[in-house]
């Protein structure tokens, strides 16, 4: 993880255009394309290391087969890189090496989404990938059949263009989630987590469902730096889910709190989620445009969903955590 987070800041400083000015030489700068092959790359090799292929697969080592896949995807995506000249000049004729190398970066590509996503988003790509190359088939409604395309025209468009896997996406990842989200990591090792927990508690806290209260605000200040509902859940949850329970919130209703509160969390402004980097790519509206957009209906969902705790608290009879006696 620490050398991608190196290049990844080293790409986005001024650092490569220092170091040509002062060498002359302008190797040490990377392209938008020549960023996002060497990202994937990273993040394929990490996904082998990280994730284990199998439920059986050990947890104490990586396997050999691990780190096949990962070189193996690395290599994939550094053909791209050494023969960049060569695919150029040969742009929509793939050559015997190329169709191998795409081949074999799809594949890592695919196992690696299994790895860290689960089969279901798989199949989904599956079904898209075949519907390429059977689109023809008499099977489908005339509605959507087409030609389909032959399997080099697919691989080069899929992995040796722009336009596939290292299409608008992986771009956004590459430029710009990345380091969102390397700065919201950094906050959260700072402390920032917990003390707007605290500071949500302070000011509910001691209101009826005071715990429930606490846990919307703390998932929504936790919202404006994460960017990710899954790390909202764990910061806060951890903490108001046992205060929801001991003030009489069941397991299910506090849980169902923290998941609302925590999802919601991935739409508070200025740091969402990467659909909001894709939407601001896609449509060419400006990332601080759509952080205005987005500010009053996150605003108004906290509002309701406090309300809701209110309401669902005021039914059970439920009071808030006693206040500490000031000295």
């Amino acid at each position: 993880m620490f050398p991608l987070g190196m290049f990844q800041l080293y790409i986005a400083s001024g650092i490569p255009y220092q170091l040509a000015d002062i060498l002359g030489n302008n190797s040490f700068i990377f392209n938008n394309s020549e960023a996002r092959v060497i990202h994937l790359a990273f993040a394929l090799f990490l996904a082998s290391m990280a994730y284990p292929l199998l439920r059986a697969s050990p947890r104490r080592y990586v396997p050999w087969y691990d780190w096949l896949l990962g070189l193996a995807g690395v290599a994939a995506c550094l053909y791209l890189l050494v023969f960049k000249n060569e695919i150029a000049v040969r742009a929509g004729l793939p050559t015997t090496g190329d169709l191998i190398a795409s081949t074999i970066g799809m594949v890592v590509l695919a196992i690696a989404v299994f790895r860290s996503l689960g089969l279901p988003l798989v199949v989904v790509a599956c079904v898209f990938v075949l519907y390429v190359f059977f689109g023809h088939s008499d099977v489908l409604p005339d509605a959507i059949r087409w030609k389909g395309a032959s399997y080099g025209k697919a691989m080069w468009h899929f992995w040796m263009q722009t336009e596939g896997v290292f299409g608008v996406a992986l771009g956004v990842s590459a430029s710009m989630i990345f380091l969102f989200v390397a700065f919201g990591s950094i906050l959260e090792k700072a402390g920032a987590g917990n003390w707007f927990i605290k500071i949500a508690f302070a000011l509910l806290g001691h209101l009826r469902g005071g715990p429930a209260k606490a846990a919307v605000v703390a998932s929504a200040m936790s919202g404006l730096y994460s960017g990710s509902s899954i790390a909202n859940t764990v910061t806060t949850g951890t903490f108001t889910i046992p205060l929801m329970k001991r003030t009489g919130f069941s397991a299910e209703k506090a849980g169902a709190v923290e998941v609302a509160s925590s999802t919601n969390g991935q739409l508070t402004p200025p740091v969402m989620g990467a659909a909001a980097f894709l939407i601001s790519e896609f449509t060419g509206i400006s990332y601080p445009e759509i952080i205005k957009h987005a500010f009053l209906p996150a605003v108004i969902s906290y509002i309701a969903l406090v309300y809701i705790v209110h309401l669902e608290a005021l039914k059970m009879g439920l009071k808030g955590c006693p206040s500490r006696p000031r000295i």
